[in-house]
């Protein structure tokens, strides 16, 4: 199974692809997914969101990770 929406459960769509002679064939459309950090119950985690959830504000980015040790 490909990649899906976590949050909206969007996932790819099946049709048909017609030519100028109209025929047709098979194809499937997949949505734009992307794994993404995101606040979920208050930790970070790695989540595929599709961007249309990113956005509509539906999940929150988390901040990127920083290398505290590079400081010291």
């Amino acid at each position: 199974m490909g990649k899906f929406c976590e949050v909206c459960e969007k996932g790819a769509m099946s049709g048909h692809k017609v030519s100028h002679s109209n025929r047709k064939s098979n194809r499937t459309w997949a949505p734009n997914v992307q794994n993404i950090r995101v606040l979920k119950d208050g930790s970070p985690r790695r989540l595929n969101v599709c961007t249309r959830c990113l956005r509509s504000g539906k999940v929150l980015r988390a901040m990127p990770r920083t290398h505290t040790d590079a400081q010291a």
